[in-house]
């Protein structure tokens, strides 16, 4: 069913609204704005990754539009936790501002600063932990920490004279989490009791039964794995997934192996992992990449970027044979991630093009080397019931998994009318406690691209998967304007069409036919001329051959 668009009303004095401009019907993208008498605040700020029919495209923004013009009304950032789809747009917001203070905890902050040095931004930014309050504007904010697969996470409690919001970010009950740092039920009943009137959980998980399970149930695979490894092993994971990346040392050291760590983000990432004191490197086992060399493969343990079939990340480069490690037979692979839904298609084609240079792929379709993040619907009704919200807004995952979220909801005594399933550019008021959907913006998607930001359309989009599928043709021709005969050409050439040019025969007296045609019946114009060729090429190329290339004339009056 699409999308109504409706403007939202004038925002009145005392009401809180809430934007969720991205992370609703997708994984990635997570940004929330929250705007109160004139403030806004902003919670999270993420990026999406492109799926294969964005050919070209480097990563997904959220559309700013609603508040670009009003970013001075922005009182701070705040970033739940450190991975790329709540951090990953920061840059580019502080670009158009710069001055934008950024909130989170010690961890977080220092991943994204690693990340806005890159982009030569030095941020204003505040540290803050679990149990602290801060006030920013008509926001008063307490941070609640939360478990996760990322060390240092946070929810948000913002409290407004509208009423009282929990935002939880990402989030998972993990009683035995590796760093120790469960997240804080008691705080969420103590807000229960002073009672939340709006609550946006984390859904990713709302639709897998049970509870997600625990961490440290990953540790022992990985020993096992490594143990029978013959050769070299190579572990695929996120760049800044600390917790896992311990685990690999901690197996790596147990079987008398060294440990290199591969990608730019990987290095640059653990390396504040460990600085901080959140990673615990056992003494002598990571090495530079530059020496692994010289051990022998029984010896090695390589961690990795590329878990979800990037094309330029380091394992799909091994796959394509495109790296200085040539993976081969007796070689292990361990994917130790979950599939981020529409990468599928790129993760099994990396799976296969090592599988078929002889590597024995390990993942968590055929061993528990991964567990999720996220809170699975047991653990997310222990929150409800704790917490016996007034409203809710799942957020953070696609519409199953908003919907199943809200069924959560429903099952724990939230009425149906007060959950919200939402969609991005979807506008919730807020006042006395009372939640609404007051609008609904057209939102749209900002393309990164190389060097360039929001130029490529979603018509830029469909000319390169039309190039890439179908071909292109390209047909020159000089024309009398007065009769339309052709004085030069049709000169047609094809790329990735028809091999032999021969092919095109058949079309060119079509095309000098159409052109006298359209002359004598008062043609004269260059574009006409140029959309007359268009329309008889496209015919004959989808009743000759069942194709649909891009096709582009060009028409010259001689």
């Amino acid at each position: 069913m699409p999308v109504t668009v409706f403007d939202p009303p004038p925002l009145e004095q005392g009401t809180l609204r809430v934007i969720p401009v991205g992370g609703l019907g997708e994984i990635g993208r997570n940004m929330t704005v929250y705007e109160m008498d004139g403030k806004i605040l902003i919670v999270d700020a993420g990026v999406l990754f492109p799926e294969e029919h964005q050919p070209g495209v480097d990563l997904i923004l959220p559309d700013l539009s609603p508040i670009r013009d009003r970013l001075d009304q922005v009182v701070g950032i705040v970033l739940t936790h450190g991975h790329e789809d709540h951090i990953g747009a920061v840059p580019y917001i502080l670009r158009i501002k710069n001055d934008i203070p950024l909130i989170g905890s010690t961890l977080t902050l220092a991943l994204v600063e690693a990340k806005l040095k890159e982009h030569r931004i030095k941020p204003f930014t505040l540290t803050v932990e679990e149990d602290q309050r801060e006030q920013l504007g008509p926001f008063d904010l307490e941070f609640i920490a939360v478990n996760h697969s990322i060390p240092d996470a946070l929810a948000v409690a913002i409290r407004t004279s509208a009423g009282l919001v929990l935002h939880t970010g990402d989030f998972k009950m993990d009683q035995l989490p590796l760093d120790d740092r469960i997240t804080d039920l008691r705080a969420f009943a103590r807000l229960g009791e002073e009672g939340v009137d709006l609550f946006l959980p984390d859904s990713t998980n709302a639709d897998v039964p049970g509870f997600t399970p625990a961490e440290r149930d990953i540790g022992a695979v990985l020993e096992n794995v490594i143990a029978r490894a013959p050769r070299r092993v190579i572990v695929a994971s996120f760049s800044s997934h600390v917790h896992r990346v311990q685990q690999v040392l901690d197996a790596a050291a147990a079987n008398g192996r060294k440990v290199a760590l591969m990608g730019r983000s990987m290095v640059r990432n653990m390396g504040i992992a460990a600085d901080l004191g959140y990673l615990d490197v056992p003494e002598g086992v990571l090495i530079d990449y530059k020496k692994s060399t010289n051990l022998p493969d029984d010896q090695l343990v390589y961690m990795s970027t590329g878990s979800q079939g990037e094309p330029m990340a380091v394992l799909a480069r091994m796959a394509n044979l495109e790296h200085q490690i040539e993976v081969g037979e007796g070689d292990t692979v361990i994917l130790a991630s979950s599939l981020i839904p529409g990468n599928e298609n790129a993760v099994y084609r990396v799976i296969n093009g090592l599988m078929k240079l002889g590597a024995n792929v390990v993942h968590k379709g055929n061993a528990k080397v991964h567990v999720s993040g996220h809170a699975a619907a047991g653990e997310l009704l222990y929150c409800y019931n704790i917490l016996q919200p007034r409203y809710v807004l799942p957020v953070h995952g696609e519409e199953r998994h908003l919907r199943a979220s809200a069924a959560l909801a429903i099952d724990t005594g939230v009425p149906k009318e007060n959950t919200i399933i939402g969609e991005d550019g979807t506008v919730v008021d807020l006042k006395d406690g009372v939640a609404r959907v007051v609008g609904q913006l057209d939102l749209g998607y900002v393309y990164v691209d190389g060097s360039s930001v929001g130029e490529i359309t979603d018509a830029d989009l469909k000319d390169r998967r039309i190039l890439a599928e179908e071909g292109f043709i390209s047909i020159f021709i000089a024309v009398d304007p007065q009769t339309g005969r052709a004085i030069v050409g049709p000169e047609i050439q094809s790329r990735g069409f028809a091999e032999d040019e021969s092919v095109f025969d058949t079309v060119k007296p079509q095309i000098i036919k159409a052109l006298a045609d359209a002359a004598a019946n008062g043609t004269r114009d260059q574009h006409q001329f140029q959309q007359v060729v268009r329309r008889t090429v496209g015919r004959w190329v989808n009743t000759q051959h069942r194709r649909r290339p891009m096709i582009v004339p060009v028409v010259i009056e001689a």
